[in-house]
């Protein structure tokens, strides 16, 4: 599949590389169900099996295992498929003679180490996708524009996707639609290597799910991210230049941070007008508790379990699995 959306993206390309054209490839890699081909698979097999059975591969972080490991040869075989698709495209664009002239943004997904077969490890950051964690915020940011910025550069500063049209306006020498983008910002000082103004970032995320993301509101300010939970309307407070695996909540030993901070948050939730989650009348305490102790005890054994068998030569996937992907998918 990768592949064939690249293909298909390659012929758009060609077929409009005379005229201004827009193309936004949004793959399915790298996501659940976790496939790979069988070739890929083998390769990153024989890798793995060379390095010792880690006991365990996943431990519980709160409510969910999370993977700590990368030996999971589907996965990896995954992410060269998505690799290979993404050099496809821009072989493409070379062969076009167009890649200094095309703006090419990238970014990826989170890693998949709670839910969707619990494939990666995002360590040192702690979680995954779906987490309210560095790692389940965190993702690639590339962009690639030669005529304007040769030789490549890397920025510190924290940015978001909402960032991406206003940066895409500026870079083509197009007006500003503040109404349009109010959440974002142009990125184009931070490209040339100019400090950008200091600002805060918000995620709202009033959602429980398969992944093991709990009910929270999040504010970066500077290296201070502070998380608020809604459950219990405790806050979490940690300095991320210094503690980037948030394993030091520093909410109770530095409580004037962790208000202004707080105070700050609330009045960006009242400024959007945002809904703020509630107590659910029929949850059921003792349901979540059986819930838990299966995900911290028998799901996390049959991780174990699944993921050495991977590992082993003779391991098979479902049984239509193999012949239902081929090299040109």
């Amino acid at each position: 599949m990768p592949l064939r959306l690249a293909n298909e993206t390659s012929e758009f390309v060609r077929n409009h590389q005379d005229e201004p054209f827009f193309a936004m490839l949004s793959f399915y890699s790298v996501h659940g169900p976790i496939q790979s081909m069988k070739n890929l698979w083998e390769k990153y097999r024989k890798v793995a099996a060379t390095k010792a059975n880690p006991q365990p591969r996943c431990k519980i972080d709160r409510t969910m295992p999370v993977r700590q490991v990368q030996d999971h040869p589907v996965y990896a075989g995954m992410m060269e498929s998505l690799d290979n698709a993404v050099g496809s495209v821009l072989a493409t664009i070379d062969e076009c003679g167009l890649s200094r002239s095309t703006i090419v943004a990238y970014s990826g997904d989170n890693g998949v180490s709670s839910g969707d077969g619990f494939s990666t490890s995002n360590l040192p950051l702690r979680g995954g996708k779906g987490r309210q964690w560095e790692a389940g915020i965190r993702e690639p940011f590339y962009i690639r524009y030669p005529e304007r910025f040769e030789g490549g550069g890397v920025s510190d500063t924290p940015v978001t996707g909402a960032d991406l049209f206003p940066t895409i306006l500026d870079l083509c020498g197009l007006n500003m639609l503040p109404d349009q983008h109010v959440d974002g910002v142009s990125l184009v000082s931070a490209m040339e290597g100019k400090p950008m103004k200091q600002r805060p970032l918000f995620w709202h995320y009033p959602h429980c799910e398969n992944q093991g993301g709990e009910l929270v509101s999040i504010i970066r300010k500077g290296p201070w991210k502070l998380t608020h939970y809604y459950a219990d309307y405790h806050n979490e407070l940690d300095n991320l230049a210094e503690d980037a695996g948030e394993t030091s909540d520093l909410a109770l030993s530095m409580p004037v941070t962790t208000a202004k901070l707080l105070g700050e948050l609330n009045d960006w939730l009242k400024s959007v007008n945002t809904g703020i989650p509630v107590f659910d009348p029929q949850f059921d305490p003792a349901n979540a508790e059986t819930r838990a102790i299966q995900d911290q005890t028998t799901l996390k054994a049959n991780l174990q379990k699944a993921h050495a068998a991977m590992l082993r030569p003779d391991w098979q996937p479902n049984a239509n699995w193999w012949g239902s992907l081929r090299s040109d998918d």
